[in-house]
């Protein structure tokens, strides 16, 4: 059985939520949504609820993890005392380094699987996002919750689509519409032409000559409420005229890309982002081509599915996009087992099921799998326990009894639920993938640039001590930078060469891999043909692309890992050499080098392609042809029109984020060191005063030793 996370004493369960819980309207299994939607709608006046103190379980990690981080920002705090104008350009940039690190948590699922619901519990505001916007609807909402007040005026900032993403839907009909144009497909065409159009005519009336105004613009506000994000994530009706529509339900959402709310959650020990996507399946996938922007843009990703249609053929593009993703950074959170009528037993079915389901097509091995109701995590929230049934509150029994344990015991009711909701087991999964990855890489990061500072400073006692005492440099100032500029300019051809020879080799490839694939392919298409003829419709899976594709981008990440640390390490110990000849220093003096870029997941070779669909398109595209020749030709070009965009973006698009980010790092790298040995160098400076300006020789061995001790547990 999958692990429960949440158990509750027997005895205290029975008479605590028994007793207090009384009976509300009864729901079937297949008015669940209604029923959640109605009670949300009675909470939605509410910033926070009630008992979110309940969001500090679960979070013990993170707590942890922040403790940590108030050393380093400690440490950070006493360093700035120092005089040097170059000490306090490089402090100020690592603190700004420190306060940025918001780990973020892409949330994918389901329709109808809860996932709004359950982002809404996780961030303690029920009712904060709507649950049931519009299947068109294609707004990515970025929640960034911190412990403290958020920085700046802005509250909330809604971005819309820019012209030549909305020319695409409107005169293409997304990407759907052109996999219909390609398979030749009239009826589908026309009916995603008339979607269009009505959906076209209805921002129209909403917004009248606004419409093309608001193309790749955005609006902000200071504050926020429920009211204000409908008018932007949710579909409404039509309205009857301007002065009705300015407040009215949904009156941005056709043309809103994405929505970033900044607000205050003091149960949290820091600050997180959690990205509600709006999902794969659309009309036009549209909202395909959005959620694998935001997966790329996160280290962890939770798939929340129904325990109704867990992982049910439709949801095999759910599949492949996580796929591509590392298993530990996946969660898979399965909602709603508040409506079954037996979760102890039907929770190892559903688990057994959705591990056969990843095994065989290819799935994430080891994903950590999670169960649970938003459903309940929402009424331990508020505290209002009139609207769950005597259906429910049977559920919750039998969950509860499946796994009992002493950690909840002499616990209060709300707690109980609030652990048997799986909210806590949640957040503890994903605290432990935060503090062991994303997090851990940044405060290293940190850690390591604060160590080659502070090691710095300490060459300057040194060189007060002795060289400057007499006067002189082991080695003349202007030399020192001539040389470091020399270390700058080789070690970033270097650089340039090694990330130029791995993008050699991936690119390569990338292209065996896709000719392979398509004639592949094409031969089993004219095989088909010989021994069938064009009366049977043939189809092809493209897993084997996708394995291929995987597997190049695997071996170049490993491979440039390799190569990048070799670079960095070289840089840094051609810098150690400059400072031990520089200023006398002994042959233990290193300088750590930086860390390698994180590699983001290939999220792009799970989108749709051609072959991915079947139904009538792919049968009139087959009906279409004539002869062996035509079908051959045209589904060349055709599976070569769908599969090249993936290549490209591959070679491309990710590629160039990941080349700018390992540039980035050498320049980040070597600008601290310029700055620091400027600093050194400089005959007017004062360096030597900071061990007498706030930071006394005892505290700054105390800084040495807090930096030290960081280092050696990233390691």
């Amino acid at each position: 059985m999958p692990p429960v996370r949440a158990h509750c004493h027997d005895s205290v369960f029975r008479t605590g939520v028994r007793g207090r819980i009384s009976p509300g309207r009864k729901r079937s299994n297949g008015c669940h949504m209604n029923d959640e939607s109605s009670f949300l709608k009675k909470t939605a006046n509410q910033k926070a609820a009630p008992n979110t103190r309940l969001l500090k379980r679960g979070t013990r990690k993170l707590r942890d993890f922040a403790e940590q981080q108030d050393k380093l920002r400690e440490a950070l705090n006493e360093l700035a005392e120092i005089r040097d104008d170059s000490v306090r350009k490089t402090v100020q940039r690592l603190q700004e380094q420190l306060a940025a690190i918001e780990p973020s948590i892409t949330m994918i699922g389901q329709v109808k699987a809860g996932k709004t619901s359950l982002i809404n519990a996780m961030v303690g505001w029920p009712g904060l996002l709507p649950a049931d916007v519009n299947p068109w609807t294609s707004v990515v909402t970025s929640l960034h919750a911190t412990p403290w007040e958020p920085a700046g005026d802005v509250r909330a900032r809604f971005r819309f689509f820019d012209s030549n993403e909305w020319a695409r839907l409107l005169d293409k009909g997304g990407r759907i519409g052109e996999l219909a144009a390609r398979a030749g497909a009239d009826s589908e065409i026309e009916k995603i032409r008339a979607q269009v159009e009505a959906m076209r005519e209805k921002s129209r009336a909403r917004l009248g000559r606004r419409f093309e105004l608001l193309m790749g613009t955005q609006h902000e506000y200071n504050s926020f409420d429920e009211d204000v994000v409908e008018r932007y994530v949710c579909l409404g009706d039509d309205f009857a005229d301007e002065g009705e529509a300015a407040s009215t339900q949904g009156r941005f959402a056709d043309v809103t890309k994405s929505a970033d709310l900044y607000f205050r959650r003091p149960e949290f020990p820091m600050p997180l982002c959690i990205r509600d996507t709006p999902g794969v399946n659309d009309t036009f996938l549209m909202r395909e081509q959005i959620t694998i922007r935001s997966i790329r843009d996160s280290r962890l990703c939770v798939v929340v599915l129904s325990a109704h249609q867990a992982l049910t053929s439709i949801d095999m593009a759910l599949i492949r996009l996580i796929a591509n993703i590392k298993s530990r950074e996946v969660v898979i959170f399965v909602n709603r087992i508040d409506e079954l009528s037996d979760p102890a037993r039907q929770v190892e079915e559903i688990n057994a099921s959705i591990r056969e389901t990843l095994a065989a097509h290819d799935g994430p091995k080891d994903a950590e799998i999670l169960f649970g109701s938003a459903f309940w995590a929402t009424h331990a929230l508020t505290g209002d326990m009139r609207a769950l049934s005597a259906e429910n509150r049977e559920a919750l029994l039998n969950w509860a009894e499946s796994g009992l344990s002493a950690n909840c015991k002499g616990a209060a009711p709300l707690e109980m639920i609030w652990e048997l909701s799986g909210v806590p087991a949640l957040y503890d999964t994903l605290s432990e993938r935060i503090v062991n990855g994303v997090g851990r890489e940044s405060l290293e990061r940190i850690a390591r640039s604060t160590n080659n500072l502070t090691k710095g400073l300490k060459a300057a006692g040194h060189v007060a001590d002795d060289a400057l005492g007499q006067g002189k440099l082991a080695i003349d100032r202007d030399d020192l930078m001539a040389r470091f500029d020399r270390i700058e300019t080789d070690c970033t051809a270097l650089l340039g060469k090694a990330f130029d020879d791995m993008l050699g080799f991936y690119h390569g490839r990338l292209d065996r891999a896709h000719q392979s694939f398509v004639e592949r392919a094409t031969t089993s298409l004219v095989a088909h043909l010989e021994k069938y003829g064009d009366k049977q419709v043939w189809t092809y899976d493209p897993t084997g692309l996708r394995l291929l594709l995987r597997s190049a981008h695997q071996v170049f990440g490993t491979r440039l890992n390799r190569s990048l640390n070799q670079v960095y390490q070289e840089t840094a110990a051609q810098l150690s050499v400059l400072y031990m000849n520089a200023f006398g220093l002994s042959e233990e003096f290193r300088v750590d080098p930086p860390i390698p870029p994180h590699m983001p997941p290939p999220v792009i070779i799970g989108q749709t392609i051609a072959l991915d669909i079947k139904g009538n398109w792919w049968s009139s595209w087959w009906r279409r042809r004539r002869g062996y020749q035509a079908f051959k030709s045209d589904f060349f070009d055709m599976i070569v029109a769908e599969t090249d965009p993936i290549v490209k973006d591959m070679k491309d698009t990710q590629t160039g984020t990941v080349r700018e980010q390992v540039f980035s790092v050498m320049r980040e790298f070597l600008a601290e060191q310029r700055l620091l040995l400027q600093g050194l160098a400089d005959p007017d400076g004062d360096t030597d005063a900071s061990f007498g300006t706030g930071v006394s020789a005892e505290r700054f061995a105390a800084i040495q030793a807090t930096i030290g001790t960081m280092m050696d547990q990233a390691a």
